[in-house]
């Protein structure tokens, strides 16, 4: 049966009026935010008050928005967009009313730039510039502004001057010869033109770099660098550029931390020398060298996830992921009595939603989060100190997350032991209408990363799925986040092996369990989980009755040669070095068991992702036809590797159901 095509006339379908609200910033005084939604159909750049319905579309491009920062002083929001959807980023600036959008970097096609965080009076926001080929036409382009320096920086000795600090290495006056040739560079850009851009980092090597705070001296910048798995905080003086602190951080949400006031206090998210992160405080000399460092607020058997500091540094929020689900808490970092680097006791606030996925403080006693849950769309809800969470009027209400009459499945989390010992888990969502032990077809769905870590949110391809009469378990294999360092690092080098293993394992956990009908499992997958389901196939033909592979690996020497060098340097410590490890690459990619395939699959891809690119699937699905399995490919136009686009999206989710329901529900 022939897929639908990704563009052109589309038969009629339910279409929901909900959408998602994420990525909360706030202006300074807390009486407005500006916050990523899709109610367009794309996810775009709005504002408007927290507590009001008058809100306002700030950049109607179709390129999908990212990530969102207010200037503390007011006057610029900066953000984040993928042009035509692609791994690619740039960053602009904005006024609040929309007037006044810049670009500010990213004009390179080929290039990245990544948005760090403001300087502490909004004279400067951090950008990082990614492209090793490109660096130095990039960095061209960014000097050819003007060579103007406003009232807050002073020319010196040929440099800029950021707050009375000189910054580091460039400035008007030098010539592109003597800047930095390749790798990342972080810079402070001007949202009003009216100064060159100041470097304040390079790393010829590293494969991600963000500028996570400033202090509001300047004198020092906090930097988040290094490889998946091996992130870490990095403390540099602006004046010298030498890394006076370095500490170990966990993956998962870059902004790990936050300077004091007076910038003798780092506070931070941080996994150094433990299974699960902490928040801790690191003890900062005058010229930013560490002198000690305290756990603050830590628990046995969770990591704190998510940290933000309350804009006058006294009161910290932390989100603590346990088993899945969001935990929330204020700790005073300033209390009346004690060191300053200690904090009181924490106070816990009730959530209404399971998950949290970003913290921000919007004035004085005020937050603002986004919240995600099994029930509803993502939505930014609103509180001030110790007062109850209210969702703001422009958020999507519980009820219109699906239509009447299928209220989205809550999943029950089930545990396991994987084949060698180690303890797994995962989430099972029953399809409606089934007795409780009837045997159901079941789609066993597996996250990416590796890091990442099934959450217990509402899922609209999940509410499809079960729409359909399938059973989903979505578990967390081994290299998963979310339980310790250990289970994280447990499918390095050749422990991917036992990965594999993992996922037959929660497949006859889930007919045991479940119960799934052993004689109608399926496997599907996005980026990692995308290679997992090409790997299951291959090395477990037997186990499943189909599998869709979304924007996954097939052959891992391909996948390194095609991505972007960034992310191989970055993925080479998690899966193996291209050169190095060649043998082991090569007996880990499914295109080295094509032949054991037996079942048929559907590979979904975005025509623009440079992350894994189209080659990947398009290699296994030809092999697969060439051995006489049936197999298909659906390549969704305008897409990177995150489909951000209603349409695309509604399309990939049906095709998908039609593909299951159609090898998972003959008798």
């Amino acid at each position: 049966m022939p897929l639908p095509e990704a563009e052109g006339p589309r038969e009629a379908v339910t279409r929901l009026h909900a959408h998602g609200c994420w990525y909360p910033s706030a202006a300074p005084d807390g009486t407005e935010v500006a916050f990523i939604c899709d109610r367009g159909g794309v996810p775009q750049l709005w504002a408007g008050p927290v507590d009001g319905e008058g809100i306002r579309l700030l950049d109607s491009s179709p390129d999908p928005v990212k990530e969102v920062s207010w200037s503390p002083d007011g006057r610029w929001i900066a953000y984040t967009t993928a042009p035509g959807g692609g791994e690619h980023s740039r960053v602009l600036c904005v006024r609040p009313d929309g007037t006044g959008r810049r670009l500010l970097a990213g004009a390179d096609p080929d290039s990245s730039a990544y948005l760090g965080c403001w300087a502490h009076d909004g004279s400067a926001v951090a950008v990082t510039l990614a492209a090793p080929a490109t660096a130095r036409a990039q960095a061209d382009a960014v000097w050819q502004s003007t060579d103007a320096v406003p009232a807050h920086w002073t020319a010196r000795d040929g440099r800029a001057t950021l707050l009375g600090t000189p910054a580091y290495a460039v400035g008007p006056g030098v010539t592109p010869a003597t800047r930095p040739g390749g790798g990342l560079s972080a810079y402070l850009i001007d949202p009003d033109g009216l100064a060159s851009p100041v470097l304040l980092a390079t790393e010829p090597d590293a494969p991600t770099l963000r500028v996570c705070d400033l202090s509001r001296d300047g004198r020092l910048a906090l930097l988040r660098r290094g490889p998946r798995g091996r992130r870490e905080a990095v403390v540099r003086r602006t004046s010298d550029a030498a890394t006076t602190c370095t500490l170990a951080v966990a993956d998962g949400d870059p902004w790990i931390g936050r300077f004091s006031p007076d910038g003798r206090t780092l506070w931070l998210r941080s996994d150094a020398d433990r299974e699960y992160a902490a928040l801790f405080a690191v003890a900062l000399d005058a010229d930013g060298t560490q002198r000690g460092r305290t756990v603050v607020a830590e628990r046995q058997d969770s990591g704190l996830e998510l940290l933000a500091m309350a804009h006058d540094g006294r009161t910290a929020v932390l989100a603590w992921n346990v088993r899945g689900a969001g935990e929330l808490e204020v700790v005073e970092t300033a209390p009346g009595h004690g060191a300053p680097d200690t904090a009181g006791p924490a106070r816990p606030v009730p959530l209404p939603h399971e998950v949290v996925t970003r913290i921000a403080a919007a004035g004085t006693g005020r937050l603002l989060l986004a919240l995600s849950g099994s029930q509803r769309r993502p939505g930014v809800w609103w509180a001030h100190e110790g007062v109850s969470l209210l969702r703001t009027p422009w958020s999507s209400r519980d009820e219109d997350a699906v239509p009447p009459g299928r209220p989205p499945v809550r999943p029950v989390l089930s545990r396991l032991a994987a084949r060698d010992g180690l303890p797994l888990s995962g989430w099972y969502y029953r399809a409606p209408g089934r007795a409780p032990n009837e045997p159901a077809p079941c789609v066993i769905h597996l996250h990416g990363g590796p890091e990442d870590q099934e959450r217990p949110v509402f899922d609209p391809l999940y509410h499809e799925l079960l729409g359909r009469g399938l059973d989903i378990f979505a578990p967390d294999v081994r290299g998963s986040g979310g339980h310790g360092r250990s289970f994280v690092d447990a499918d390095l080098g050749s422990g991917r092996f036992a990965a594999l293993d993992d996922v037959a394992d929660c497949a006859a956990h889930a007919v045991t369990a479940g119960p799934a009908d052993p004689t109608r499992l399926a496997v599907m997958g996005r980026s990692y989980g995308g290679y997992l389901t090409f790997a299951s196939l291959v090395w477990h033909p037997d186990l499943f009755r189909t599998g869709i592979a979304v924007c996954g690996m097939s052959d891992l020497l391909t996948f390194f040669a095609g991505t972007e060098p960034w992310i191989a340097e970055s993925a080479a410590h998690k899966y193996g070095h291209p050169e190095r490890d060649r043998e082991l690459l090569h007996a880990l990619s499914p295109m080295s068991r094509i032949d054991a395939l037996r079942a048929p699959l559907l590979a979904v891809h975005g025509e623009h992702d440079t992350n894994v690119p189209p080659g990947e699937s398009e290699q296994f699905v030809r092999a697969a036809r060439e051995r006489g399995v049936p197999a298909e490919l659906l390549v969704l136009r305008d897409e990177g590797h995150d489909f951000l686009r209603a349409d695309n999206r509604r399309l990939f989710r049906r095709t998908a159901a039609d593909w299951m329901e159609r090898h998972l529900h003959p008798f």
